[in-house]
């Protein structure tokens, strides 16, 4: 078998046989397969699609490509997944919830993608917390507390890692095949036995249409389930922050304060409940999603899941006080001053993507891969849709490194901010106020 033969069956429009695809992506692992092919097969993904047997294959090749977790635990291992998104901190908060339910959650993070925040730069605020852990250690520390949110480690699913790389400078990045791949080829790595995705849609999200959100739901789960991971998606809005702040610590603050049960968002609960009553009923937890969400909840008031969130950050290396203390152990931004609005109004629509784009200039984000990242910067208090506004109330509080960057986020935020009359807000719909918009599960591929 040759390489060149694979990439001339897939760019003719035909099926590649999971022999085929194994052949190409070890291939691509041991160097025999030169970057130059791997390109061009994927740009041949791209114009003539997969199905779904092609994308379960691929996604088995990537994942079989370096080391696969195995877990001897006493529960479940199960996992979460978002496509990303502006103010997404529920990963912090949904991890230790799920712990507290008697499921295992070794949680592998990434670091932030373009206007999008990533849960290991936003633990990379918290002083001392070890992102990359010995396996031992990390065996440990999901054994004895029963979640560890770390990153990636080198030797899981390589082949995505290189294949990536390729795809990222050859334009085939939005490929609903090879992003699904890349997705769940980490994941299942992880050894896994259920996976809930949580696919972000609007002006905020890369699947800015209901209709791509969709395809790449049901992508993801088919293929899931298809590589033996019981999995469902939920599509949730990002047509504005999912919470209201967006940054880095003061994104691990907003979750603190979510656990403490103190300050709670809406939104953020609706999405973070949803999310851990669909896993806790795939791996067999509960018996169903919504006795899943009655637990999940139930686990933030009783204090259970702001105690092994703590317990967490003490294992990995960070302070064995971080709930109690965490507004003074966080880094601070030297500037933090509320933008006022120039005009009364309720808010009619937000570009949140541009609010995710002022927090990477104001520097808690990267424009290059190696960019280091100013971890006390970012957006609090971000008004959300229907919020009705005097001249003068804050349409977000800055908190940026120097007046400069301040004011140079301020005229960005003001950009992304439609205000209008009152009547308009109250028509707006789904999203703001009900995020999850749908559920797609292994009965409706």
């Amino acid at each position: 078998m040759l390489p060149q033969e694979v990439i001339l069956k897939k760019r003719r429009g035909q099926e590649l046989s999971a022999e085929e695809i194994g052949f190409f992506i070890r291939g691509l692992t041991a160097g025999d397969v030169t970057h130059a092919q791997a390109a061009a097969l994927a740009m041949a993904i791209c114009f003539q699609k997969m199905t779904d047997p092609e994308r379960v294959a691929l996604t088995e090749a990537m994942r079989d490509s370096g080391d696969v977790m195995r877990w001897d635990l006493p529960g479940p291992v199960v996992d979460k997944h978002s496509t990303g998104g502006v103010g997404d901190v529920v990963s912090l908060m949904l991890a230790p919830a799920l712990a507290a339910c008697g499921v295992y959650v070794p949680m592998i993070s990434g670091r932030g993608l373009g206007h999008t925040g990533g849960t290991l730069d936003k633990l990379s605020a918290i002083p001392g917390y070890d992102a990359a852990p010995s396996p031992d250690a990390l065996t440990k520390v999901v054994r004895e507390v029963g979640c560890a949110i770390i990153g990636q480690t080198g030797d899981l699913a390589p082949a995505d890692r290189t294949l990536y790389s390729i795809r990222d400078v050859t334009g085939t990045v939005e490929s609903v095949d090879l992003i699904t791949a890349s997705i769940l080829s980490k994941k299942l790595a992880a050894g896994l036995d259920a996976l809930v995705m949580d696919v972000k849609v609007g002006t905020g999200a890369f699947m800015e249409t209901a209709e791509d959100a969709e395809a790449l739901a049901r992508s993801l789960v088919a293929v899931s389930n298809g590589a033996g991971c019981a999995c469902s998606a939920l599509i949730t809005d990002m047509n504005e922050p999912l919470a209201p702040a967006a940054g880095n610590a003061v994104e691990v603050a907003l979750a603190a304060r979510f656990l403490a049960m103190y300050e709670v968002d809406g939104r953020l609960w609706d999405v973070t409940v949803g999310l851990g009553g669909e896993l806790l009923a795939l791996c067999g937890a509960e018996a169903d999603a919504a006795a899943g969400r009655a637990k999940i909840a139930a686990a933030f008031e009783s204090g259970k899941a702001a105690e092994i969130f703590g317990r967490m950050v003490s294992a990995l290396g960070g302070s064995t006080d971080f709930m109690e203390r965490f507004e003074e152990i966080l880094p601070r931004a030297p500037v933090i001053r509320p933008l006022a609005a120039d005009a009364g109004g309720a808010v009619t629509g937000i570009d949140a993507r541009a609010l995710g784009n002022a927090v990477v200039e104001l520097g808690g984000g990267r424009t290059r891969p190696e960019d280091g990242i100013d971890l006390a910067v970012g957006l609090t208090e971000t008004a959300g849709i229907g919020a009705a506004l005097s001249p003068g109330d804050p349409l977000a509080v800055i908190h940026a490194r120097d007046e400069a960057a301040w004011e140079k986020a301020a005229a960005r935020i003001r950009a992304a901010y439609s205000l209008g009359d009152p009547r308009d807000a109250a028509g707006i719909g789904p999203g703001h106020d009900a995020p999850v918009l749908r559920r797609i599960g292994p009965d409706d591929i």
